[in-house]
């Protein structure tokens, strides 16, 4: 079993910055795509930025420019920096993450979400 654990949500006014975290724990063989997503009441989940294994990244492109993410696999963690914030990002964000277990199978895991709110 696999646990994913976010940290670093809150509260910040429009134009400031956050960095979320999110690390990965369990029994882990290796971890291909990581992501983040986001959700407002109401509304579908959405993906917000997610890397693969090897580095590439994709980005919705509200996002494009203000956010960043990366990963640690030494850690098996992942972050977005979230720069230059509006009112609009405001939503609880997730961590998802696709984990190959030691038999070689593949899962996909949630973390619990961490409430990101922008004041206007």
């Amino acid at each position: 079993q696999v646990q994913l654990v976010e940290s670093g949500g809150g509260l910040v006014q429009a134009g400031g910055s956050l960095r979320l975290s999110c690390a990965a724990s369990g029994t882990i063989f290796r971890i291909n795509a990581m992501g983040w997503y986001r959700q407002v009441p109401g509304s579908q989940r959405e993906l917000v930025a997610a890397i693969s294994s090897d580095g590439s990244l994709n980005y919705v492109d509200s996002v494009k420019g203000r956010f960043t993410i990366a990963r640690d696999n030494s850690k098996n963690m992942v972050y977005l920096q979230m720069n230059s914030l509006k009112p609009g990002d405001t939503a609880v964000y997730y961590c998802n993450a696709d984990v190959v277990d030691l038999a070689g199978w593949a899962h996909n895991y949630w973390g619990q979400g961490t409430q990101v709110t922008v004041s206007s």
